[in-house]
């Protein structure tokens, strides 16, 4: 999941492409298991072949952990970010005109917080992503 950061430039990104290229410990089990059973058996893999698949395997499924641990954190920090704007003036760009108001709620959606801000002229402008405030004002 994209994460938006305040200031931040918006990357738009495909979640479901990412989600098709993994495979898990019990699809590698799987392979390794049909490997083994049709290997040739007059010249069959060597032992050191299948522990260098193994360590392999382990240490990809530790970079995928840390790289979802990663996007937690970065998730919870855009969460706080957002929470932290909550009755605060803030400037925003990207929505055609410039914009200056008070955050009035926050919303949490599968592409992140987005913040409700409310104008000088009572108008409340929905669905702003955290990247697209421009300064938080004291």
């Amino acid at each position: 999941m994209p994460v938006d950061a305040i200031g931040g430039v918006v990357n738009p990104q495909d979640a479901t492409l990412t989600q098709n290229n993994t495979i898990d410990q019990e699809d590698f089990i799987k392979l390794f298991l049909a490997q083994l059973q049709f290997q040739d058996p007059l010249e069959p893999v060597d032992n050191r072949e299948f522990l260098a698949q193994l360590a392999q395997f382990t240490a990809l499924e530790q970079s995928r952990q840390t790289s979802q641990n990663t996007n937690d954190l970065l998730s919870m920090n855009a969460t706080s970010q957002a929470i932290a704007l909550l009755n605060r003036q803030v400037d925003v760009a990207g929505m055609g005109v410039p914009l200056s108001g008070t955050v009035i709620a926050v919303q949490f959606t599968t592409s992140g917080p987005q913040i409700s801000v409310r104008d000088s002229e009572d108008q409340v402008i929905t669905g702003v992503r955290l990247s697209q405030v421009t300064l938080v004002k004291p």
